[in-house]
Parts: C-alpha cells; sequence; structure tokens
C-alpha cells in the first residue's frame, strides 16, 4: 500500500529521507522511487518511523478531573505536525463543536458546556490513531455570576472606526485578565489584525491596527459563561453578536479654518461650515468616533454661570464628556467665522441633517488645532492613541501581524455627563 505524500512530508521532516530517482523510461528499476528509511522496505515506512509521528494527548483537564469550568478549553500537548483531531461528547452522546485555536494549543468548544455534566473526550493524531481519552464534570452552576455586555448590536451596520466595547457587571483583578481576555474571540472576513485594551476592570474594547476595511464580516464570541471573572464570580453567560462595517466616512474638523470636511471611502464629497467651543469651553482636539445619535435631544448646561435648556436636532455624540455634532441654527452667522459653542460642533439645520442621514455609528470624527486635547475614555476615544502605545493595554502578547491573524490608560468614564450645547 503506498504512502500518501501528507505522511512522506512528515516522516521525511521527522526521521527519514525519501529519495525520487527521476528516469527518462519506465524500464530502469534503479529509477523507480525508493523508501531508503532505516530497516524499511520499498513501499512504506518502517515500524519505527511510524512510532516517532508525533503524538498529541490533552495536558488539561486531567482524566477524571471534577468541577471543570464550562468555559474549559481542552489544552493539547504535542509535537508539531499532529494533525490533532478532537471529539467531545457530553452523557447522553451528543457531540460539541469545536475547533482548535490557531496556535494548535487548544481545541476550544464552540458553545458554553452544561453544568453538572460529564464529558468525554478523544483526541488522535498522526502518530495515533487510536487517540487518547479523557473523561470529567463541569462545575454546578455558581452562586454569584456577573453579567458581561456589549454595545456592538446583532446585524447592525458600522462605521469604520467601531470599537467593540465590552462591560463586566464587576471589576476584573488585574491578574485574572489574561485569562479573561483570551476567552473575548473576535473573528473577521477579511481577516485583519486587532487586540484588546483594558480602560480599567470593568471596561475593554476591541479596535484594529488599521480601520476596519468597509464590508467587513465580524464575529463575536465572548465566551465567558461560566468562566471566573472575579474572586467570587463567575460569567453568567457567553455573549455573541455578528455585524457588519458599511463605507468609510470621516469627518475632520480643522479648528483654524472653522471648516468640516467630510470623505467617503476617501473621496472628498462636502466642505461645510462650522463654529466650535468658545475660549471658556473648548472643544477637544483628537480622534472620536460617533458613539449615538438622535433626531432630538434637550441639552441642559450644568454650569451655573453659564446656564441653557434646549431642544437639539440631529445630535451624534462624540464624547462622553458632552460634546455632540447638532444643528444650531442660532449659531449660522457664526459658523465658519468664529466658536460660540459650549463645546459641540455647531452647523446649520440643513448640513445637521445631511451629516445624521450619511453617518452611522462608529464613523471617524477628528478635530484638530483646539486648545483642549482629548481625554483620553472620554468616549470610545480607542484611534487617539497610535497602534504601539493601545498594545500595552492588554493583558496577552501583541497578535502577529500579518493579514491572516485573527486580534498607563486613565480609566474610562463610566456614565456620561451632561451634554454641552
Amino acid at each position: 500500500m503506498g504512502v500518501s505524500a501528507r505522511a512522506l512530508a512528515t516522516i521525511a521532516a521527522l526521521t527519514s529521507v525519501v529519495v525520487l530517482a527521476a528516469g527518462c523510461n519506465g524500464s530502469n528499476d534503479d529509477a523507480k522511487p525508493k523508501w531508503n528509511g532505516t530497516g524499511s522496505s520499498a513501499g512504506g515506512p518502517s515500524a519505527s518511523a511510524s512510532a516517532e509521528l508525533p503524538k498529541a494527548a490533552f495536558a488539561e483537564p486531567a482524566d477524571g478531573a471534577s468541577n471543570v469550568s464550562t468555559a474549559t478549553e481542552l489544552s493539547l500537548q504535542a509535537g508539531p505536525g499532529a494533525n490533532a483531531q478532537v471529539t467531545l461528547t457530553d452523557t447522553t452522546g451528543a457531540t460539541v463543536t469545536g475547533s482548535l485555536r490557531a496556535d494548535g494549543t487548544a481545541w476550544v468548544p464552540g458553545s458554553q458546556l452544561k453544568y453538572g455534566t460529564q464529558y468525554t473526550a478523544t483526541v488522535t493524531s498522526a502518530g495515533d490513531t487510536a487517540g487518547k481519552k479523557i473523561t470529567f464534570t463541569t462545575m454546578a452552576k455558581p452562586g454569584k455570576t456577573v453579567n458581561v455586555s456589549t454595545a456592538i448590536s446583532d446585524n447592525k451596520v458600522y462605521g469604520v472606526g467601531m470599537p467593540i466595547v465590552v462591560r463586566f457587571g464587576s471589576s476584573v483583578p488585574q491578574e485574572m485578565r489574561a485569562a479573561v481576555e483570551k476567552r473575548l474571540i473576535v473573528t473577521s472576513d477579511p481577516p485583519q489584525v486587532g487586540t484588546w485594551y483594558w480602560f480599567n476592570g470593568g471596561e475593554i474594547h476591541y479596535r484594529t491596527k488599521e480601520y476596519w476595511k468597509p464590508g467587513t464580516k465580524i464575529n463575536v464570541r465572548l465566551a465567558v459563561g461560566g468562566l471566573q471573572l472575579t474572586k467570587t464570580g463567575w460569567g453568567t453567560k457567553d455573549v455573541t453578536s455578528t455585524f457588519a462595517i458599511g463605507d468609510s466616512i470621516v469627518m475632520t474638523t480643522d479648528d483654524k479654518t472653522h471648516q468640516m470636511t467630510v470623505e467617503q471611502n476617501g473621496t472628498v464629497i462636502k466642505t461645510l461650515p462650522v463654529s466650535l467651543g468658545k475660549p471658556k469651553t473648548p472643544s477637544s482636539s483628537g480622534n472620536m468616533v460617533v458613539m449615538d445619535k438622535n433626531q432630538s435631544e434637550l441639552f441642559v448646561g450644568t454650569d451655573p454661570s453659564d446656564p441653557y435648556r434646549e431642544t437639539v436636532y440631529w445630535t451624534q455624540r462624540m464624547t462622553s464628556g458632552g460634546e455632540y455634532i447638532h444643528s444650531a441654527p442660532w449659531s449660522v452667522g457664526d459658523q465658519g467665522k468664529r466658536n460660540v459653542s459650549h463645546g459641540c460642533t455647531n452647523v446649520s439645520e440643513s448640513n445637521a441633517k445631511y451629516l445624521y442621514n450619511l453617518t452611522k455609528i462608529g464613523d471617524v470624527v477628528i478635530v484638530k488645532n483646539t486648545t483642549r486635547k482629548l481625554a483620553w475614555g472620554n468616549g470610545w476615544t480607542d484611534w487617539d492613541k497610535t497602534w504601539d502605545e493601545y498594545l500595552k493595554g492588554s493583558a496577552l502578547p501583541a497578535p502577529v501581524d500579518t493579514a491572516a491573524s485573527p486580534s498607563t490608560a486613565a480609566s474610562a468614564s463610566a456614565g456620561a455627563s451632561a451634554p454641552a450645547a
């Protein structure tokens, strides 16, 4: 029986050399392919070569283990080229779907395992087709659980700057963040390099190295159901979401010119006059995204020396502190000339409505040349750090920077303060 190309390549790399003598005709016996492995005969690998093929085995959980997390991964110990195949079944014989991590170190169940249930796992590999088998039993449902949520809505289209914002009901201790972050799984089509950033123990964001590519499809799985998140709390359940990225919209405002330039997929489609924050209440300069949109909102000032109470239309929020793009018919005469707002970007009613109808949550907003720098964490400020700086906010090593890859900061504000008009 002949040896497959894959088997020959594996054996050659590990133990032997395959020599294929090419001849001009088929009559020369010396020109026929020969097996030159030690102690073997032509036509197949030796017993010793087969025995040295890598064999996969489970590193964790141990056979017979109990009280195993329902967020467990099946860790593998195997040599390169083991081509491990894992199956997992419960006591009813139902199969649990899953997949290997890209580095082959673990097999990840595709959904949270059931509480108080016995499972049987088998792993086979190139050097052990019979496989290794273990059984383990998951933990009982914990008494204290921690909710995990995301700002992403399922099946929605977002802008190219949209971060994946995840919040925890209780603060995740520093020493537990790497294990938690590893279970926050983001996949995209096409693949793009990205990473997570811990703003604090209760909030973590994910962004890509560059803006998302328009048309990208993204799947998020926060695989935290049954995962220990605090000293006494476990994740309530897995959270999943699927969303897409629309056209690239970038709004850039320059305080030197009092103009906003609007780009769609790299082409300037509109330039319009604006009025930014007056000297007492300057607008923030930095890289932001649209966080929220409403046709109307009631804006109420909190400074007794400068009160206001105004219903404002076609609003787009940029910061937690209350900076918006919105319609301001009262300042049309100032737009393009001088700053008179409380920190917002004032535009005419027609321009505000135009922008509102054009944009999506997650679209990019850049403000330049004001006297105030955007405070880190004042909204979804993920793009206001360089990629190298952003990488420092992760509890895991930096992702491999290729197109085929998956994934000192101040605390982010937990809530939003009063909007500025």
